[in-house]
């Protein structure tokens, strides 16, 4: 049964990833700054998300401090993005 809720989430974890830069994706052709500033938003939040679960859950193997460094930077551009963006509008 574990490998099964492995097998499961490791597939949501890798639809995951696309979904967010296709979110991203979304953002760069957004109508205006308040709908990129949104849009970039829920990017964030799903990443610092997935990440979590990723590494609370210890169903993957994988080097969490290289993994999760890489992860963090992701989530500082975003954030950066976000919080530039709202000094704009």
């Amino acid at each position: 049964m574990s490998e099964k809720k492995e097998y499961v989430l490791s597939k949501q974890l890798l639809r995951s990833g696309t979904s967010i830069g296709a979110k991203v994706e979304e953002a760069i052709g957004a109508q205006s700054k308040r709908d990129f500033l949104s849009k970039m938003n829920i990017s964030l939040k799903e990443t610092n998300y997935w990440l979590r679960l990723l590494k609370e859950c210890k169903l993957v193997d994988i080097d969490y401090n290289s993994s999760l460094k890489e992860s963090q930077e992701i989530t500082n551009i975003i954030s950066a993005i976000v919080k530039t963006t709202k000094q704009t509008v």
